[in-house]
């Protein structure tokens, strides 16, 4: 870019905004000026903006190579519309919920420009204008009073330096108390608020007057480095390390940081324990859950089988010939353990029989009338625990009913489940906080089987629920290995048991092989080949759907071939942003496109990892509707920050899922993050197809790292001890 001019000024009215991420602030605006026919390009930094503002700036001219003549403002200052036209625009853009461009119209119509005065001290008066009756009149008052708090709270966070980006989710959580919650104590906001880290929330204490030295700021920074741990997996840190990391941290004395340290542990928010000989600090919460983990496990096996003794050898002979399927020497031990077991854990990697196995015991134990319940991870999980044994399978949040009131389940000691048997796949997935709660719901006269891959991924939260179950021996374990004559036909199979046990696969398929390696050496002709197969080859050579059957699972988000940049080049080409395309917290969406919830929400019950493709975006009332597996979920425009976009999504986030179709990037830029099981994971979500691309040197480094950094848990000593 080169600067044509020195500083100018230019005001005028925002006729559309091409693109605004809410996250840096950038944006790219569309601006009607005085005597000039065409539109101006203006591009700034604001935290909120809507079009119909008025604008009036300071800048300089440039030219861009790409996009032409350009104002970019130094500084730019917004206000409300005072134009009929710019009114009806900014009530059409989508900011009012209740309120699109036809009633904006409308509205503009009748009142003129008294339509603020009206919707804010008159409301009723709005019912004049046909279509809009007592319930919308509603929506829009409640939308306009929280449109008013919401930018009181932005101006107020914008003040303090911070992105504003989270007001929404700040006003949803706290209300019309925002303000005075974060006065009191800005350090809440890294608790509550999705988004907003210790850094951020600092940066407000800090122009707060609140000293760097002060406890209230401590004793955030030791539940912030303790967070961050459990971002990593682990339910606790060794005592010096965390606080070392709070040295680094707050850059306070060591004093202040072990004063702060004594009065969490005094208070009970985090507790010491010992682990190999090294005192460890924990979250009180997860310290307890691992506790219950052990001791319900304890008393689940020290009960009586909820079953009369079965001849196992007669029930075998029984279920082969009502599946008409033969059990290996393997498998017939396995369903004779579990017919004896009231705690019992299947593990095996892909083509091993598994779900041949859990389908045999089920068959035999639901002819003895038993109450069996069946449960997994994630919603796909569960689907393929449904069509694979012919009974209802739900999600463990499904399972254990979410109570919207207080976000806690309502499935515990008190209210357990209905059950003889629960058997839970995919356990690999499942962290210390949910299979604490999951283990408080089953009743103790309950048998429970565990089913899993050890080899896989731990799960993203924190813990190793499975390996620390297995490698306690605690639990009777059945541990599969025989990969059966039909998977072995399978290169997938072939190549991902061959990966598990650190032998590099064939990479020389031939034409009719399921799993195929292209070798690429440069991330520029990866990302041309990645986007090609999924647009191009694979549809017309395999019939796939490039959006539904097609995922692309990367080892990072980061680089040119990880998922923020690929989600982008794929939508471009699957799904090409129009006009009528929403722009929200840096992404854009349309109809159409394939889009992944990225945290729990109990309320819609849409959990974490689940894909789904936008059917509908609703300018009137502000509203997205998402397909999730055939149900549609409802988001408002300022709830959006809980979906991506999701052509390409990382191996971590595809846990518990299978698609027909996976394509794995692998270069030596993904270095950090290259290992052994989180290939051996991506390639066992392919069912019909596997295309790894990139270089065989990243392949053979992830192949020799076993990798998976020590996770600081409890769990696996407190098991032996019980």
């Amino acid at each position: 870019m080169s600067a044509s001019s020195n500083h100018e000024s230019l005001s005028g009215i925002i006729e559309r905004i091409t693109f605004h991420n809410a996250e840096t602030g950038f944006c790219v605006l569309r601006v009607k000026v005085k005597n000039k026919r065409d539109l101006i390009t203006v591009i700034s930094h604001v935290p909120f903006i809507s079009a119909g503002e008025f604008i009036q700036a300071e800048g300089q001219w440039i030219h861009d190579k790409n996009h032409g003549v350009q104002f970019k403002a130094a500084f730019l200052t917004v206000t409300a519309p005072t134009t009929l036209e710019g009114i009806e625009k900014y009530l059409g853009s989508g900011l009012i919920k209740g309120i699109g461009p036809v009633y904006a119209k409308k509205l503009v119509a009748l009142f003129k420009g008294n339509v603020f005065e009206i919707i804010e001290a008159n409301p009723e008066s709005l019912r004049q204008v046909p279509g809009i009756g007592p319930v919308r009149v509603k929506k829009i008052t409640k939308g306009w009073a929280d449109q008013k708090i919401i930018r009181d709270i932005m101006l107020f966070l914008h003040s303090y330096g911070i992105s504003t980006t989270r007001a929404v989710r700040i006003y949803k959580i706290y209300g019309a108390e925002a303000i005075q919650i974060i006065s009191n104590n800005p350090y809440q906001l890294a608790k509550d608020i999705q988004g907003i880290g210790f850094v951020s929330a600092d940066k407000i204490a800090e122009n707060l007057g609140i000293e760097k030295t002060s406890q209230i700021r401590a004793r955030a920074g030791i539940n912030y480095a303790l967070s961050t741990a459990m971002n990593d997996g682990h339910c606790g840190l060794p005592k010096e390390d965390l606080l070392k990391l709070c040295e680094t941290l707050l850059e306070i004395p060591h004093s202040l940081i072990e004063e702060a340290l004594n009065l969490e542990l005094s208070e009970e928010n985090v507790l010491q324990e010992k682990i190999d000989n090294r005192v460890c600090i924990f979250m009180s919460g997860l310290a307890y859950a691992e506790r219950n983990i052990a001791m319900m496990i304890r008393r689940l096996r020290e009960g009586t089988l909820p079953w009369q003794i079965i001849k196992a050898s007669a029930a075998i002979e029984w279920v082969e010939g009502k599946t008409k399927l033969k059990l290996s020497e393997s498998q017939r031990a396995a369903v004779e353990r579990a017919l004896s077991s009231k705690v019992l854990i299947i593990t095996g990697g892909p083509g091993v029989g598994k779900t041949t196995l859990v389908h045999s015991i089920l068959q035999i134990l639901q002819a003895k009338k038993l109450r069996i319940l069946l449960a997994a991870p994630t919603g796909r999980a569960a689907k393929r625990l449904s069509e694979s044994t012919g009974m209802e399978a739900k999600t463990i949040h499904r399972l254990l009913e979410t109570s919207f009131a207080s976000g806690k389940f309502t499935k515990n000691e008190e209210h357990p489940l209905a059950c003889d048997l629960l058997v839970v796949d995919e356990v690999s997935m499942i962290d210390v906080p949910l299979m604490n709660s999951l283990l408080k719901a089953i009743p103790q006269t309950s048998a429970l089987f565990l089913v899993g891959d050890m080899d896989q991924l731990p799960s993203v939260g924190p813990g190793q629920v499975l390996e620390d179950l297995i490698e306690s021996q605690t639990i009777p374990l059945m541990r599969l290995t025989e990969i059966f004559r039909q998977a072995a036909e399978s290169q997938i199979i072939r190549a991902a048991h061959a990966f598990n046990k650190g032998v590099m696969p064939d990479l020389n398929a031939d034409t009719d092989s399921d799993f195929y390696f292209l070798e690429t050496q440069e991330p520029e002709m990866a990302l041309s080949k990645i986007l090609k197969l999924v647009t191009e080859r694979i549809p017309a050579k395999f019939k796939m759907s490039p959006i539904e059957d097609i995922q692309v699972l990367c080892p990072m988000g980061r680089g040119i071939i990880g998922t923020r940049n690929l989600n982008v080049e794929l939508q471009k080409i699957l799904n090409p942003p129009t006009e009528q395309s929403l722009q929200k917290f840096g992404g854009t969406y349309g109809v159409g496109d394939k889009v992944m919830q990225i945290e729990n929400d109990y309320d819609r019950e849409v959990y974490n990892g689940d894909l789904g493709i936008i059917r509908k975006i609703d300018g009137e009332e502000s509203e997205v509707t998402i397909a999730f597996d055939a149900r549609d979920v409802l988001y408002d425009f300022g709830e959006l920050d809980e979906i991506t976009l999701a052509y390409a999504t990382t191996i971590h986030k595809s846990q518990g899922s299978e698609y027909p179709v996976v394509i794995i990037p692998l270069m030596m830029q993904h270095y950090k993050m290259l290992q052994r099981k989180l290939i051996y994971t991506g390639i066992t979500r392919g069912k019909k197809l596997v295309i790894m691309v990139g270089q065989k040197r990243a392949l053979g480094l992830a192949l020799r790292n076993r990798g998976g950094v020590k996770r600081w848990s409890t769990l696996r000593a407190r098991l032996k001890e019980a």
